[in-house]
């Protein structure tokens, strides 16, 4: 890649999130380079159902937040900072062990939130997320 190529805006939005995108005006994933800014990812699948308690939406918030970086090259390996946005703090337990199932080490910097809501009432937790490709290894 030469310089511009490198410093090039690279809007991500992958295959089910385009209406997301032009109704909400934002994108799911910034490129630039080989650093990756992913918006938040909630606990909902694709059909907008949103998952029962912390363990089930920390899963599906981790899932689609690994099928936005797939469509970038990145994986939840290369995370280089998580932060999340936590509707009761006390949930970070849960939380935490679904985190290590999907970053199970070369644990990235993180800092929870706590937060008196969420776009949806029933959401629980929002995970958003810096990736730099090909970063998987810590020194």
């Amino acid at each position: 890649m030469n310089q511009n190529e490198t410093r090039k805006k690279i809007l991500i939005n992958p295959p089910g999130t385009e209406d997301i995108y032009r109704r909400m005006k934002f994108s799911q994933a910034v490129r630039i380079g080989d650093t990756v800014w992913v918006s938040g990812q909630v606990g909902g699948d694709e059909k907008g159902l949103v998952g029962e308690g912390i363990d089930a939406q920390a899963r599906l918030a981790f899932k689609n937040l690994a099928h936005v970086l797939a469509d970038t090259g990145a994986s939840p390996a290369d995370v280089v900072e998580l932060m999340t946005f936590n509707t009761s703090m006390g949930d970070i337990r849960g939380f935490s062990k679904v985190r290590t199932d999907f970053i199970p080490e070369n644990y990235p910097a993180w800092t929870a939130v706590g937060v008196k809501e969420l776009v949806m009432p029933q959401l629980l937790v929002e995970i958003k997320a810096t990736a730099v490709i090909g970063s998987r290894k810590a020194a």
